[in-house]
């Protein structure tokens, strides 16, 4: 009866590696919710574009790429979400290094990572996909004059009412005024309702000679006053 407590004993200790053994992503597949990723993206004043994908959801967690083109070529790629495992840490340094030098999504699944590298393939091509089709939009839009690529934000003086205070932040492109964006304002309801005219009227008029909302005269003669010194400070 001595004799098999040994047995038993290496018998239990034989079992504890199976018990550990966790399968290795290569036999696992992905799994996105959505059909297909999309993106989204936003063109930097270098000529950049800077591509956002949507999150690709796989079992061993979230894969979302943020890449950066210069032109058509990719000149950064950035990892926003990945998950949280030390084969998938191992793994996006190489993924970004392949990808950098094939300039495609055409390349290699890391070996012991390959759920991570199959979703970020994915993601990496529907980013190119985006940018090519940002690069022909462009190409295919009309030119754009020199005034009108030239803007400029002026941060109006701020005016203190007897209901709180009141500054603008206008946007002009060449000369014209193509945004007002309010910086301070009254917390009042009626302010809040009349922002909306004086902005809506001033791009209208091109002028800070517009008419005062009714019900907020206070917080409209702020605003004109702060427009006014917003265009004589753009010169």
């Amino acid at each position: 009866m001595k004799r098999a407590i040994p047995v038993v004993v290496l018998s239990i200790a034989g079992l504890v590696p199976v018990w550990l053994y966790q399968p290795s992503a290569a036999t696992s597949t992905v799994q996105s919710t959505t059909p297909a990723p999309t993106s989204t993206s936003s063109s930097g004043t270098s000529g950049t574009n800077v591509v956002t994908t949507t999150t690709i959801d796989t079992e061993k967690g979230p894969v979302q790429l943020q890449v950066t083109f210069a032109g058509t070529k990719i000149s950064a790629v950035k990892m926003l979400q990945q998950p949280d495992h030390p084969q998938t840490t191992a793994a996006v340094p190489k993924l970004v290094a392949e990808t950098l030098q094939a300039q495609s999504a055409d390349i290699d699944t890391v070996s012991g990572a390959t759920i991570t590298s199959e979703a970020y393939k994915k993601s990496l091509q529907a980013a190119i996909d985006d940018n090519a089709k940002t690069a022909s939009a462009a190409s295919s839009s009309p030119s754009v004059s020199a005034t009108e690529q030239s803007s400029k934000t002026v941060d109006g003086t701020a005016v203190d009412t007897e209901k709180g205070t009141v500054q603008v932040q206008v946007t002009f492109a060449g000369d014209k005024i193509s945004a007002v964006q309010m910086l301070q304002q009254p917390n009042h309801p009626q302010t809040t309702a009349a922002v909306p005219q004086l902005v809506a009227e001033t791009l209208q008029a091109q002028s800070a000679d517009i008419d005062t909302v009714s019900g907020a005269t206070i917080t409209s003669d702020g605003y004109k006053e702060s427009l006014q010194a917003a265009i004589d400070a753009k010169g």
